[in-house]
């Protein structure tokens, strides 16, 4: 492929390297949090003041109404609104992770920042996109940055980064049909490496229970350094959950980094079972969101809460890690990591 952003020096920094901004997109309609969109703005508007104290916040809103009633929930919970930058591109859904722009940098080049447009399709075509997918594309003409379109269907949540060149992924998620049927795994692996400026692409096999994503790997893995992953493990046996967490910690174990080394593994547990009206939901730990000031945990009031915060406090010495109720917000199948995307500074 000519001319992608690994050919001219560009790659997709890791979620700890500095931001310049964090982007995410406002919840307004009620399919996204069916019968509780009211109660997870408290959690939500928490989560923007946490970011805001370290980075600027740019959220995609759906019109001037909307945009109102978030800037007086924001006054409200005394957020910094210097730190806030609104923007008016209508959305089908939350979870500005999957649907938003995917920025790659090049410190040497004349445009040192551009973005990644990858195709949206709603997780296999599952709920309406086309909002959704008009986004990246109007926020490269606003800040008139180059984009790069490489046609085939992709989400930030199913690609992890350690920023050294190493992307990790799912085989449930990226091999599924509902995405793109006609590529072979090394295809999807050139795409990757060529698009997010790589060299290595690792697989990992089953999603955990209630992702209705097919298996994101932002709820079973994650990068913390170039060389360490922490990894969500369920220890009762009985749990659906337990067998493809306890083969995705075997396979973590016989991954090799371009240098041939093995990775750093640190266990993290997962919550208890998460159930709204008879419906497993996706809680997980590995759905932390790395802003400047902080990380930011979804906790699901239960005694593994503190673990899980505990072990990542461990882990980030350079930030503090700050738990926020995610109970209401993971009815809508995700969390902090899928509520948000990383613009890198330069």
């Amino acid at each position: 492929m000519n001319n992608t952003p690994r050919t001219l020096g560009y790659r997709f920094l890791a979620e700890w390297e500095k931001h310049e901004a964090t982007w995410l997109t406002y919840p307004y309609l009620n399919d996204s949090f069916p019968g509780k969109l009211d109660s997870v703005y408290s959690s939500y508007i928490e989560f923007i003041k946490q970011i805001s104290l370290g980075e600027k916040v740019r959220i995609n809103v759906p019109d001037e109404l909307h945009k109102q009633k978030l800037i007086n929930q924001l006054y409200v919970a005394g957020v910094d609104l210097s730190a806030i930058e609104l923007f008016l591109n209508p959305s089908d859904d939350v979870w500005c992770r999957d649907h938003g722009p995917a920025f790659v940098i090049n410190p040497n080049a004349t445009d040192k920042k551009a973005i990644v447009s990858w195709e949206f399709n709603a997780w296999g075509g599952k709920y309406p996109s086309a909002l959704d997918n008009q986004i990246p594309d109007k926020i490269a003409s606003t800040f008139k940055l180059p984009i790069y379109r490489p046609g085939i269907v992709m989400e930030g949540g199913s690609v992890e980064f350690n920023g050294a060149g190493t992307i990790l992924t799912s085989k449930a998620c990226l091999l599924n049909n509902n995405r793109n049927p006609g590529l072979s795994l090394c295809e999807i692996e050139s795409y990757l490496c060529d698009y997010y400026g790589a060299i290595k692409v690792l697989w990992l096999g089953d999603g955990i229970a209630g992702d209705d994503t097919n298996g994101h790997i932002d709820d079973i893995t994650r990068f913390v350094n170039e060389n360490t992953v922490v990894t969500v493990v369920e220890t009762n046996e009985y749990d659906e959950n337990y067998r493809p967490l306890q083969a995705n910690l075997e396979e973590l174990k016989r991954m090799r980094l371009p240098d041939g080394k093995p990775l750093n593994i640190i266990e993290l547990p997962m919550p208890n079972a998460q159930y709204w009206d008879g419906i497993r939901l996706p809680a997980s730990y590995a759905n932390f969101y790395i802003a400047n000031a902080a990380v930011i945990v979804p906790t699901f009031r239960c005694i593994q809460d503190e673990v899980a915060l505990e072990i990542l406090s461990k882990v980030f010495r350079d930030r503090p890690v700050v738990g926020i109720d995610s109970v209401d917000i993971v009815w809508g199948l995700g969390s902090f990591h899928c509520l948000s995307q990383q613009e890198p500074a330069v």
